[in-house]
């Protein structure tokens, strides 16, 4: 009975201790995100795809099409604009535990078991960049298809500094009902090889 005591104290010390880390987090993301209007214009396209792919008039449909793009370079400029301002953080509150679960104050104690949020950031920025320029030639719809990728991954990293991987994951199939690893094997290339160079094992896909 003593330590089923002790276990359930220790659990509330744990969960009290993992409140008040991710209530910060939170406020530092929500910090970087309050000058631009990066989730007002992700909703609008992801929303907009989903518009166009089921209209069947060509010239409405490309009417959508344009409207779109003037959103896409928006949410490009806005989100390099972003990754920039993240690199005024510090370190230690960039990092992000590679940990499956939330546990207070691993990152500081132990940094190699984390990675660098203003690098993700970066990542996803050069990535929104390299499909909305379309370097690769890709066709509209699949154009849309890698950008939605790149934006639910983005979206996915958020969540994951904020909470913990298990709690991004699980918010992702539940708003999107889209897997982890079903989004990562959908971004670009160039997205997928850096941001598993950065990440490690965390984001391999079978």
């Amino acid at each position: 009975m003593e330590l089923l005591i002790w276990i359930l104290a220790a659990y509330v010390v744990l969960r009290f201790l993992n409140n008040i880390e991710q209530k910060q987090r939170v406020a530092i993301l929500a910090h970087l995100l309050s000058s631009y209007q990066i989730e007002r214009l992700m909703e609008r396209l992801l929303q907009g795809y989903l518009r166009v792919l089921d209209e069947t008039d060509a010239p409405r449909q490309q009417q959508i099409w344009d409207f779109l793009s003037d959103s896409e370079r928006d949410l490009s400029r806005q989100f390099e604009q972003l990754a920039q301002d993240a690199r005024q953080l510090s370190e230690v509150q960039a990092r992000i535990s590679r940990l499956p679960i939330a546990l207070p104050w691993v990152t500081r104690v132990l940094p190699p078991l984390a990675f660098d949020l203003r690098t993700a950031l970066a990542i996803h920025a050069q990535g929104l960049g390299g499909v909305v320029a379309n370097t690769h030639g890709r066709s509209r719809k699949d154009q849309a298809w890698t950008l939605s990728a790149e934006l639910l991954l983005m979206q996915h990293t958020c969540h994951w500094y904020c909470k913990s991987k298990t709690v991004a994951s699980a918010r992702l199939l539940a708003r999107h009902h889209t897997s982890y690893e079903q989004v990562l094997a959908a971004v670009s290339p160039d997205t997928r090889a850096a941001y598993g160079r950065l990440v490690g094992g965390a984001a391999s896909v079978d």
